[in-house]
């Protein structure tokens, strides 16, 4: 079994204190089994003060988040975490050990990535210069056989890859072929309209409406924006890299091409209006869209009803 990941991802750290948007802050922080069962035979103060702040229900268990800001209770006010200053980074919790990584997992490897919604991530993402490509992490040298979909789906997101990083062409170009591949114009999206839908969803950021607001009165088009064309295409390879893989549950590759192309052109219209904000842009709407079950399900559900009209026939 091998384990694949974006040329990037060795390179990526926290920065704890530094972060400007600490994922200790307003994040429901769930506990996995293992960890509650070491955190509930934990001895001393820190043993105390785990189980005084821990709140566990049917449903499972995770820390009980403190203030009108919702800070985890073990973040202290220099941004680092008691945890790791006192019991070291192995008593963390699985999510906060992986946070911000997510995976894929197939037959045949394991792929990890960097989430945008963490600052660091999108900032190494995004200011990377040299094209994205995958790179083996690991290999434990066992020879496991790959599922032929998975295979086919790889083959597809590679060719997506080729072009999508292909610099002899405008970025406006490269996302318009993307668009027409899956079957809809990018340059035909109504953003009033998808201003007001996405305004129904669920918001972490309050401050995340009034970019929506902004969006409504988006001029019509793809934006051309000469001066970040590598990091707006280093962005697409990550949605990409990040959705499409889906599509093995789903079924859906046009839906999932099209979920990527729509989040590329929210970020890019925010970004026409401050162009230097293009990593918070990103971040903000990773946090809000990407991070949200319920609202990622309604953003795909809404691309097959607005965005292919064959969907409805």
């Amino acid at each position: 079994m091998k384990t694949i990941a974006p040329n990037y991802y060795r390179r990526f750290q926290c920065i704890a204190g530094e972060c400007r948007h600490s994922c200790c802050i307003a994040w429901e922080i769930g506990i996995d089994p293992e960890t509650l069962a070491r955190y509930q035979a934990e001895g001393g103060e820190m043993g105390g003060r785990l189980r005084r702040n821990i709140e566990v229900t049917e449903d499972g268990a995770c820390f009980r988040l403190q203030g009108e800001e919702e800070r985890c209770p073990f973040l202290n006010e220099r941004g680092l975490c008691d945890l790791i200053l006192t019991l070291g980074e192995d008593a963390l919790c699985q999510i906060c050990t992986d946070h911000p990584r997510f995976r894929h997992f197939d037959a045949d490897r394991t792929e990890v990535g960097l989430g945008l919604c963490c600052e660091e991530a999108a900032r190494l993402i995004l200011h990377q210069q040299e094209s994205m490509a995958l790179e083996v992490l690991e290999d434990d040298g066992a020879d496991d056989e790959p599922d032929p979909e998975e295979l086919a789906l790889r083959s597809l997101r590679d060719e997506l890859f080729a072009f999508i990083q292909d610099r002899t062409q405008p970025m406006e170009a490269r996302v318009e072929k993307l668009g027409a591949f899956a079957g809809f114009s990018a340059n035909a999206i109504d953003w009033a309209q998808w201003s007001a839908f996405l305004l129904t969803l669920e918001r972490l950021d309050e401050s995340w409406a009034d970019h929506l607001h902004a969006l409504a009165h988006a001029p019509a088009g793809i934006p051309a924006l000469p001066g970040l064309q590598v990091p707006l295409e280093q962005l697409l390879v990550y949605f990409l890299f990040r959705h499409l893989h889906g599509a093995l549950d789903d079924g859906d590759v046009r839906g999932r091409i099209a979920l990527c192309v729509l989040l590329w052109l929210i970020v890019a219209h925010l970004a026409l209006r401050q162009p230097g904000q293009l990593c918070e842009y990103a971040r903000l709407c990773s946090t809000e869209l990407e991070y949200s079950e319920d609202n990622l399900a309604a953003l795909l559900d809404a691309i097959r009803q607005r965005l292919f009209a064959d969907f409805l026939q």
